[in-house]
């Protein structure tokens, strides 16, 4: 009878012993699972891509045959717009960047004081985030029409005429008009992330300072700005990648015009492939990725530098 039981008692340990060691191992099919999935749905196209980029790859051709930097050298050659696409995607990339930057921090300091109804104002600033770019598109489209748009239509009716101007048509205007329909879109995902880092770090920080006799600007420039490095890091990081794979709103608004004046990378591969030139656009995409990862490390390793432990 006392072996029975000996033995019954064991194999109910056993048995917790087994599940808890399910327990503990079962997470980790999650983790391969979703490791194999970005193996397969991103890593592998993408060496794929890379690879085709240095080949002859198109519509009209049977063969695929290496060329090497053939590609690469059509693309960074003097008498191609290529050159073109690289300039207005950096200098997109730059600009929406800093601003947005800029912008949400004023906006998470704005909305983390004690104003009133400042969920409402948090909420009204980000709606903008939640909407697609298809639909950003089209409203401002009819926003900043040329001449029935409500932006043109409002400064007449203001007396304000000689402010009006062809938005999306004047080469003077036009890249302006994206990088703010952009800004307008984008800041309010910039400010939550700031917002997040405000609300972050303590007051015991604050209130050393004013012991100190320090001016709000002073606490914004030795306290915030240092605690919300990482913050900073982060939101600097999105922007830099974001801007590099500019495409929804160029092609909504302007779709690369006019002529060739707002083309950026992205644009110009969706054309290249739409004309079967699949070499190339696949070299224009291993040029933005190179971007992108040489650009996000030297950010990362700079901005890292600057950060401070609370």
């Amino acid at each position: 009878m006392k072996d029975k039981l000996k033995s019954y008692f064991l194999n109910i340990i056993d048995k917790e012993n087994k599940l808890s060691l399910n327990k503990q191992i079962y997470p980790f099919y999650f983790v391969i699972g979703a490791l194999v999935l970005y193996i397969i749905l991103y890593v592998l196209p993408s060496v794929i891509g890379i690879y085709y980029s240095f080949t002859d790859w198109s519509r009209w051709s049977d063969s695929i045959n290496f060329v090497g930097l053939k590609n690469f050298k059509t693309i960074f050659s003097r008498n191609q717009n290529y050159i073109l696409y690289i300039t207005n995607t950096l200098k997109f990339t730059l600009i929406t960047t800093v601003i947005k930057s800029v912008l949400g921090i004023a906006f998470a300091l704005l909305v983390n004081r004690g104003i009133k109804y400042k969920n409402f104002h948090r909420a009204a600033i980000f709606f903008p985030a939640i909407l697609s770019f298809l639909v950003t598109g089209l409203i401002f489209r009819s926003i900043l029409h040329p001449s029935m748009g409500f932006l043109n239509e409002t400064l007449r009716s203001l007396g304000l005429e000689f402010m009006a101007q062809k938005w999306l048509v004047d080469l003077k205007w036009v890249f302006k008009s994206l990088m703010a329909v952009d800004i307008w879109k984008g800041v309010g995902y910039i400010m939550t992330i700031y917002l997040a880092g405000l609300q972050s770090i303590p007051d015991i920080y604050y209130e050393a300072a004013e012991i100190d006799g320090a001016s709000n600007f002073k606490k914004f420039r030795h306290v915030t700005l240092p605690l919300l490095m990482p913050a900073i890091t982060i939101t600097t990081v999105l922007n830099l990648i974001y801007g590099l794979r500019v495409f929804d709103i160029i092609y909504v608004l302007t779709g690369g015009g006019p002529g060739y004046t707002t083309e950026v990378l992205y644009s110009a591969v969706f054309r290249e492939f739409g004309q079967g030139t699949y070499a190339v656009g696949n070299a224009l995409s291993t040029v933005m990725v190179v971007f992108m990862v040489l650009i996000g490390y030297f950010i990362i390793r700079l901005f890292r530098k600057r950060e401070v432990e609370m």
